[in-house]
């Protein structure tokens, strides 16, 4: 198949062009460095020209309230240019829990994507995936100073940016879902504790307080982002990916 990546030079999109096209895909990045403006629709036609399936892992460059304006303007050209090009599936990577947190901007503008894409005139799939291992780090700089990092006791079940990967392309190259797919690590952490073993894994002395106001992901409440019994659980454990990291 031919299959364009939205957002394709990033952590997540060049990751999934590379599997793809192991995989025997034609698989085309998709980004401002190679030529397409979302915003503007600039190179979206060319880019699409021919593809069967799009998947879009593009992000807004903010998390805050202009984020609805990128992701409402960026989902509908990229419905439009579709429909011009005749793509039979259309998918989103999006986040668990993501329509339960509406006190998050960026939370609500990746709902109103998601409500875009299945209003949309094409079969569409979303997989809604838990927090990246690769973002500990900056979720710990947030809060911190030099001896102390304040996080909320949120509970998570984040997973390798790796098997994010794999879940993307197993439902890209798949027939539409017409729903969503949760996909998850296989371990669930208060945010608080993830921060510990993060910092003793490094070797960072710095103490982890527990502090129910501290952050963006004091605003979750409850286990809104911890995956329901129908998800499919990824394979690397938390531990195992700090080592293999190094």
């Amino acid at each position: 198949m031919k299959l364009t990546v939205v957002g394709g030079t990033g952590l997540i999109g060049s990751q999934v062009v590379q599997k793809l096209t192991a995989a025997g895909h034609e698989a085309v990045p998709a980004a401002l460095s190679t030529g397409v403006d979302l915003l503007t629709g600039k190179g979206l036609d060319q880019a699409l020209e021919g593809a069967d399936v799009v998947v879009n892992v593009s992000n807004s460059p903010t998390f805050d309230e202009a984020s609805l304006d990128f992701f409402r303007t960026t989902m509908t050209n990229l419905l439009a240019a579709g429909q011009r090009a005749g793509v039979r599936h259309q998918v989103v990577l999006s986040i668990v829990g993501v329509d339960q947190v509406p006190e998050l901007d960026y939370y609500r503008a990746k709902t109103l994507q998601e409500d875009l894409l299945r209003q949309g005139p094409t079969p569409y799939s979303i997989v809604r995936a838990t927090q990246f291992f690769e973002f500990m780090d900056a979720v710990l700089s947030w809060t911190s100073d030099d001896t102390t990092v304040r996080l909320p006791g949120t509970r998570i079940q984040p997973m390798a940016a790796a098997d994010v990967v794999d879940a993307v392309v197993d439902v890209a190259t798949g027939t539409p879902l017409q729903g969503i797919r949760n996909v998850a690590g296989p371990d669930v952490f208060a945010l608080d504790d993830l921060g510990r073993v993060t910092l003793a894994a490094q070797q960072d002395n710095r103490n982890v307080v527990r502090d129910d106001g501290a952050g963006m992901f004091a605003a979750v409440s409850g286990d809104v982002l911890i995956a329901g019994p129908d998800a499919h659980l990824a394979p690397t454990h938390y531990q195992d990916w700090m080592q293999s990291a190094r």
